[in-house]
């Protein structure tokens, strides 16, 4: 069984994140905050829903991350919104970078309910959202599960470098996988499936500083928001915890998307505003 095999029942998050104080694995280590007191705030927040994922079941009615509200603004923050990147040369995210609405994902190859919402919700919402151009998704490397977790999130950011990422993305969460581990002959398979070309690049670049840089920058954002379990995420701001259902991602897509419909000036001159069913 994986190391997610400590997550609640609930199935809802994997294996929190080591907790304050604790010593961060390897050469890692958390700083302080540094997008300012709004940030602060919903770190805590984020921190919050991530344990409610991964606390044991309670009776009662539910309270986990899954609880969302018709309310477009209930629990965004504006700073965390600023997160996500929008670059078009970005190799680890997939959609327009003009997406009214974007999904930062936070997560590890060796979490279950990360392969758990790869395999299950994020084609769906691809197909939904990200082909008619609502919806963007950006990867953050989030490794937690120590060494072999680190080698998988910089083998796919080697894919990524010849365009292959989300290839390698969907061979890594295939069922099965995880359990064979993430040595250099798994990975290397791994890039051979997704199709990447160069295999020898892939091998020099998966080992290069320039790979350990970009994963412990997206790891050190996860940990500065306040992540506490993989797979967390953001909606324009929106943080959400655990590989929640489907419908879940769906509200909260449809009320970020309707929101920046509202707050987008129509075109002058035209009785209505751009469908938005251009293509790049």
């Amino acid at each position: 069984m994986s190391s997610s095999s400590s997550s609640s029942k609930s199935g809802r998050a994997s294996k929190p994140a080591p907790r304050p104080g604790a010593k961060p694995s390897r050469t890692f280590r958390r700083k302080p905050l540094l997008y300012g007191a709004a940030v602060v705030i919903a770190a805590a927040a984020l921190g919050f829903v991530s344990y409610q994922a991964t606390a044991p079941d309670r009776s009662g009615p539910s309270s986990s991350a899954a609880d969302v509200t018709a309310d477009p603004d209930a629990e965004v923050y504006p700073e965390l919104e600023k997160l996500a990147r929008r670059d078009a040369g970005d190799r680890l995210a997939l959609g327009r970078v003009d997406a009214p609405v974007v999904l930062i994902e936070y997560a590890d190859f060796k979490c279950s309910y990360c392969g758990k919402f790869a395999r299950e919700t994020e084609p769906a919402l691809v197909k939904k959202y990200v082909e008619d151009g609502t919806l963007r998704i950006e990867w953050r490397n989030f490794p937690i599960f120590g060494a072999g977790s680190e080698a998988a999130a910089r083998a796919a950011w080697a894919a990524g470098q010849q365009g292959r990422f989300w290839e390698f993305h969907r061979a890594a969460y295939v069922e099965g996988v995880m359990e064979k581990g993430f040595g250099k002959a798994q990975l290397k398979a791994l890039a051979q499936q997704a199709g990447v070309a160069d295999l020898e690049r892939f091998a020099r670049d998966a080992d290069s500083p320039a790979a350990s840089a970009a994963v412990s920058k997206d790891q050190e954002q996860g940990y500065q928001i306040g992540a506490a379990s993989t797979p967390s995420f953001l909606i324009n701001g929106r943080p959400i915890a655990g590989a929640q259902p489907t419908e879940t991602f769906v509200q909260v897509i449809e009320a970020a998307a309707e929101k920046a419909r509202a707050s987008t000036p129509r075109p002058q001159g035209t009785g209505a505003a751009d469908d938005g069913s251009g293509t790049e």
